[in-house]
């Protein structure tokens, strides 16, 4: 099922025996364009301390209830490392907090989550988390990005602008965002488009820009997106008319 970020911000979030907070962020890792982390407000609880979560923890989603859950007690939300959201979230931090959780490194590994495609912890985990540790890096580029932050950068098409970005659509199964919903109101008054990440040619940070590789008149011309119609054949129209392959059939 896929999901937009703009909905899901806000929801409660449960631990096993009681409320952490509120959903207040993610950050995705601008290589693979996945979400690796859910911040998490705690308000009065932690002081207003925000903490991490992966999608690893998380249990059932209460969506009528705007509630996820995660199969952590408040103890250890607690006691896990702390991290200042408000600047960059280094590896060593990163590394810090899954060896606390016991969880393997997402950098190392063939697969979207290392040793997984999935969020969870794989097979034979505690070798392969002690393999992990031995493999540590210490520093390295960063490369999380805050999805609140990058709401808004501007969309520059092969041969000019054409929009910003308003929020985002994951997948809840792999945490990978698959669009980024474009808002054009500037050139195309009420129509929004969606745009995958493969579709991304570079991304200025510092000038808050996003190019992709397609014209303006190929988004121009793009299915509209409509919330509620966000289905596989919505999808298939979408690819057939950029004329891309179809991330299902890779």
């Amino acid at each position: 099922m896929q999901k937009s970020v703009k909905d899901l911000k806000g929801y409660a979030i449960g631990a096993t025996d009681g409320d952490i907070g509120k959903l207040d962020d993610f950050y995705f890792d601008d290589e693979a364009w996945t979400i690796r982390y859910l911040v998490a407000d705690t308000g009065n609880w932690l002081l207003g301390r925000k903490v991490l979560i992966s999608p690893i923890a998380l249990g059932k989603a209460d969506l009528s209830g705007e509630r996820l859950n995660v199969t952590l007690t408040k103890k250890q939300v607690e006691e896990s490392p702390s991290i200042d959201t408000d600047k960059p979230v280094s590896r060593q931090h990163e590394a810090s907090y899954h060896d606390y959780y016991g969880y393997p490194y997402y950098w190392s590994g063939p697969y979207l989550w290392g040793p997984v495609y999935f969020p969870q912890l794989p097979d034979a985990d505690q070798k392969i988390i002690e393999e992990r540790r031995a493999e540590r890096e210490e520093a390295g580029d960063l490369h999380l990005r805050s999805a609140t932050e990058v709401t808004g950068y501007h969309i520059e098409a092969t041969d000019d602008g054409i929009g910003h970005v308003e929020d985002f659509i994951i997948d809840d199964e792999t945490w990978e965002i698959r669009y980024m919903v474009v808002d054009t109101r500037n050139w195309l008054p009420g129509k929004k488009v969606l745009v995958a990440p493969r579709w991304i040619d570079r991304v200025s940070w510092d000038d808050s820009k996003v190019y992709v590789n397609l014209s303006r008149e190929a988004i121009k011309n793009a299915p509209e997106y409509h919330p509620d119609a966000l289905n596989r054949e919505y999808e298939g129209k979408l690819y057939d008319h950029y004329d891309r392959p179809k991330y299902w059939d890779v």
